[in-house]
């Protein structure tokens, strides 16, 4: 398992609850996790439905195209995995600030 970052990773998500993403495909001009990240690796990610975000480390699985939320940094639930809706969310690779 390593740490990948990688530029242009987009997709888009309509989990509900707290638990593992699943990803629904890359945006139109942009990559996949399972492309860029590959299996069991680890990654910075955005997950934000427009006005609430979570931002974390996850682990990417390519059997079930899921990546886990393996640690919450920063998210608009004190800093705690967002307990989201069933509606579309982005979810993609950043690079978070306190770890530049």
């Amino acid at each position: 398992m390593a740490l990948v970052v990688a530029d242009r990773v987009k997709e888009t998500t309509t989990t509900s609850g707290t638990g593992t993403y699943s990803l629904d495909g890359a945006i139109v001009g942009f990559r996949s996790f399972g492309t860029m990240i590959g299996d069991t690796n680890t990654t910075y990610y955005t997950c934000t439905d427009g006005s609430g975000y979570e931002i974390g480390i996850g682990t990417y699985t390519s059997s079930s195209d899921t990546l886990a939320r393996t640690t919450i940094l920063k998210s608009t639930n004190s800093n705690n995995a967002v307990d989201w809706g069933s509606v579309t969310k982005d979810i993609f690779v950043t690079y978070p600030a306190d770890k530049a």
